[in-house]
């Protein structure tokens, strides 16, 4: 049944977004129709930053630590990096220029600056060993990767060079090596089919795959979730609800992801907002930044949140000026969901996107969030559609499970040196094939109930059962290795694996924990792993029967 919540934010986004509205329709062929999009949006990300950070030039942009940074000063900064990789390191566009940094100022002003030069910003993931950044730099050849001090250890030996940053340091003292390089010029035009990020997904088969998006992909995904932001804006003017003189929200998730990048930083510009950098997780110096710094939009993962409800010092901060508890890359559990809502001063919500769709797809906000605690909500207004796909890639009876499809604009291009992957992942008519199964009710709203590909979402982050399995395998006393995800109360799930040695061969549990530890970023490690004196089970495919496994082994955890 639809609600009045419903009907009231679809007459908001119909003003938005309708003849005349800040956010009106146009359309842009792909996939051999007409896509709708958001027409005021600028064409490409260096004209988005012109843009905002002049309208907000002398607002507080970024805070970290002690330093305190304006919409002009950043965009300042980045326009000097720009002009270093253009004319000091001989940058062209479309070259792919890395960053393995945890999160920091200098990181922001370093993505601003490769996207503003014409360059691929390719952002490698902060948590990787060297053996797996090794792997992501092969599968797309970066020209120039900047790293911080950790990173820079682990690229020892990769054919690739790195500009190294003290990502401690102030924005000037973190930068100076490549400010010296800046001597004024002007900087390369963009297209909006131009290529602008790579961000890395982990596929079933564990591969690092490079999932390339264009200006426009990008700047259209970040136009949508200011659609959301507008849309729930209006609606609490209307309900004569005080607003903030600026937002704010902490950047409490890796840049490296989807989520922080594109709702969290880049939706950041249009909507003047501060953002609070946080470094590392941590719930008690979050709620400290929350009071602090006056923080309105709260997003992570669902175990963020959990963390902050049950901390033992909440009720020594201040958390009132928060009106969204927002998760993203994995579902909460019920009890949580009401928990947020009875103990904690903000609405709880939950967003569903994926890296390809550039974060965009699903959300359920407030009380239907409350009515429909299992659902990741409706279709993101007003770019994405959804469908419910067969295995061949037909739309399934309405109500019925099948893969989710989603399309939008905002999609990716494709995966990076891999034409066939990029084929696979699309349908004739457009969706992108997620990989998760699902249904949609009567009201649009979206239930996800399993996975079609062998990953495990940990607290967020995605697994590969292949790729832990395949270092498993590396390991001369392991002749059988099978990896799942067991249920876990604050991570959502853990992954977990069953390994049969061969014969005569001995090593411990913990041994092999360890030695996966050396090639392996720590989330990807098994939390539990067992060792069975028998073969394993065998479907009548010869594949490891998974599903015994994590029956049997489920239950010995929860006895």
């Amino acid at each position: 049944m639809r609600t009045e919540l419903d009907a009231r934010m679809d007459a908001t986004i119909a003003a938005l977004t309708g003849e005349g509205g800040p956010l009106a329709l146009g359309s842009v062929q792909r996939f051999g129709r007409a896509l709708p999009c958001i027409a005021a949006a600028p064409p490409t990300l260096p004209a988005y930053f012109a843009h905002f950070c002049a309208e907000h030039r002398d607002k507080e942009f970024l805070v970290s630590g002690v330093e305190r940074l304006t919409f002009g000063q950043v965009h300042d900064a980045a326009t000097r990096v720009a002009q270093a990789l253009v004319h000091g390191w001989g940058v062209q566009p479309g070259d792919r220029i890395g960053i393995a940094a945890r999160n920091s100022s200098a990181w922001i002003v370093l993505y601003m600056g490769i996207v503003m030069a014409g360059g691929v910003a390719t952002l490698l993931n902060g948590w990787w060993q060297a053996e797996e950044l090794a792997a992501g730099i092969a599968e797309v050849a970066p020209r120039l990767v900047f790293a911080d001090p950790p990173r820079v250890g682990r690229l020892a030996g990769v054919d690739v060079p790195v500009q190294v940053f003290d990502d401690a340091a102030p924005l000037d003292r973190a930068l100076d090596a490549v400010f010296a390089r800046a001597h004024g010029g002007a900087l390369p035009t963009m297209g909006a089919d131009d290529h602008a990020t790579i961000l890395f997904t982990s596929g079933s088969t564990g591969r690092a795959r490079g999932a390339l998006s264009t200006h426009r992909q990008v700047v259209q995904g970040t136009f949508n979730f200011l659609a959301s932001a507008l849309m729930m804006m209006t609606l609490a003017v209307q309900d004569g609800k005080p607003m903030a003189a600026q937002p704010a929200t902490l950047l409490n998730v890796p840049l490296f992801h989807v989520t922080a990048m594109v709702p969290t930083f880049l939706q950041s510009f249009a909507q003047g907002r501060k953002l609070v950098l946080m470094s590392r997780w941590d719930a008690e110096e979050a709620m400290r930044l929350i009071e602090r710094e006056h923080v309105t939009y709260f997003v992570g993962v669902p175990l963020m949140t959990l963390e902050m409800l049950n901390h033992p010092r909440r009720d020594a901060y201040d958390l009132s000026s928060v009106t969204d508890f927002a998760a993203g890359g994995a579902s909460r559990p019920v009890e949580h969901v009401r928990r947020l809502d009875a103990e904690l001063p903000g609405s709880p919500l939950i967003g569903y996107g994926l890296t390809e769709t550039n974060a965009v797809g699903a959300g359920n906000w407030r009380s239907n969030y409350l009515a429909k605690p299992s659902s990741t909500g409706r279709a993101s207004a007003p770019l994405v559609d959804f469908a419910i796909l067969d295995d061949a890639g037909h739309h399934v009876r309405h109500g019925g499970v099948g893969e989710i499809g989603i399309r939008s604009v905002a999609c990716f291009e494709g995966y990076w040196g891999r034409p066939d992957d990029t084929a696979a992942c699309f349908t004739a008519d457009g969706f992108f094939r997620t990989g998760d199964l699902g249904y949609l009710d009567n009201d649009g709203y979206l239930f996800i109930v399993d996975r079609k590909k062998d990953i495990i979402i940990r607290g967020g982050e995605n697994i590969s059962c292949q790729e832990v399995e395949s270092a498993l395998y590396a390991h001369r006393a392991v002749t059988e290795a099978a990896v799942f995800g067991l249920a876990d109360e604050r991570l959502g799930e853990v992954p977990c694996a069953v390994v049969h040695l061969a014969a005569g061969e001995q090593v411990t549990p913990a041994e092999l924990v360890a030695f996966l530890g050396e090639h392996l970023a720590a989330f990807k490690v098994p939390h539990r792993l067992w060792l069975s004196p028998d073969p394993l089970p065998r479907l009548g495919t010869e594949k490891i029967d998974k599903g015994t496994l994590r029956k049997l082994y489920g239950e010995t955890v929860r006895g």
